[in-house]
């Protein structure tokens, strides 16, 4: 068995994005966009002499959580939540207060849309996007009797129906996943095999619509199903990680788990990931049966390749398997630096780091 952990290692500091408090960049867009935010609100309102709506922002998404990755396409996704202090009872249209957003922003870039779950800026160079800000509007709890916050759902153009206030609890999210892993090291090396799958994901499926699975989906099952491989020396009580063996069995646990579900007039295999938190719905339920047929395909060969670089016993030939899965950016060494070929084999132990739910 050839030993790849530190070309992993490699990988995923080339593909690691930090939390906003680490990145400089990431705090630069999402502050630009902020701030028009906050002098369009003052000046639509002031030409209608009414008082800006007061609101929190918070930060959301993968660069929350510690598991943000660079896009293969340069498309930085940023997620921001606006939590504006008005109670949803005062609106029945919660496309009201999206549309408050879209007209501070708008006119900052060359695109700003209301989509159903956010307001989205686009930064554009040339033709092309470079990266964006998804501004998710709430109901803040402190002006809802019940004490939750509520995301406005809808477009312009939705019916009445699809214009809802929906319960969320997005810090409860990221505090869920932050807190799953108790041990330090051991949440290292979850945020390093979510890190691995995102990329696999954009490597392998189109960056538009929904046929590939959203990062949070990924995020989540890990926090469901991802268990810590590690190696415990019994005298210096240190531990040496396999995120290899951690990354096939997340993997294998996942293709285990998709369950027949009755769907337009037949049975079809789907994987369900629900939230933990409210609104506790299905993460994946916008992916069609297709869809989801291909990610159990995808799965499984990225497994078969998983397996295969772990019986190599060359390093090189091992990375090379991985690479095709996760790209040019998975390092594979010159021959002269891999030394002997045979790696000593790690006898993995693990603990379960399941969070509870």
């Amino acid at each position: 068995m050839a030993n790849v952990q530190r070309y992993l290692e490699q990988f995923h500091g080339t593909i690691k994005v930090g939390r906003f408090d680490e990145n400089a960049t990431l705090r630069e867009k999402r502050d630009r966009v902020l701030k028009r935010l906050d002098e369009g609100l003052k000046e639509l309102f002031d030409s209608s002499d009414e008082a800006a709506p007061k609101y929190r922002v918070f930060n959301q998404g993968g660069y929350a959580m510690g598991t943000g990755t660079k896009p293969v396409n340069d498309d930085f996704d940023i997620d921001v939540g606006v939590s504006f202090r008005i109670a949803k009872a005062d609106y029945a249209d919660p496309v009201e207060p999206k549309e408050w957003v879209y007209n501070a922003v708008e006119g900052h870039t060359k695109k700003v849309e209301i989509r159903r779950n956010c307001v989205t800026v686009w930064y554009q160079k040339g033709d092309e996007a470079i990266y964006h800000v998804d501004l998710a509007v709430y109901s803040d709890e402190s002006s809802n009797p019940d004490g939750r916050n509520y995301l406005a759902k809808g477009k312009c153009n939705s019916t009445a129906a699809n214009r809802i206030w929906e319960e969320s609890d997005p810090q409860g999210l990221i505090d869920l996943i932050q807190q799953c892993q108790q041990d330090s090291n051991d949440a290292k090396q979850f945020r390093r095999t979510v890190r691995y799958l995102k990329r696999w994901r954009d490597v392998k499926f189109p960056s538009t619509g929904n046929a590939a699975p959203v990062g949070i989906g990924i995020t989540v099952a890990a926090y469901y199903w991802f268990m810590p491989v590690k190696t415990v020396d019994p005298f210096s009580k240190a531990a040496s990680y396999d995120d290899l063996e951690a990354l096939r069995r997340f993997i294998q646990t996942m293709v285990d788990h998709f369950q027949f579900v009755y769907s337009s007039g037949d049975y079809v295999e789907r994987l369900i990931v629900s939230l933990p938190v409210v609104p506790r719905s299905d993460i994946f339920t916008k992916m069609t049966d297709a869809q989801m047929g291909d990610l159990k395909t995808k799965l499984q060969t990225l497994l078969d390749a998983i397996e295969a670089a772990q019986e190599e016993a060359d390093p090189v030939e091992a990375c090379k398997l991985l690479q095709a899965q996760f790209g040019s950016d998975f390092p594979v060494p010159p021959k002269k630096d891999t030394g002997q070929k045979r790696g000593p084999a790690i006898i993995s132990s693990s603990a379960s780091a399941q969070c509870s739910t």
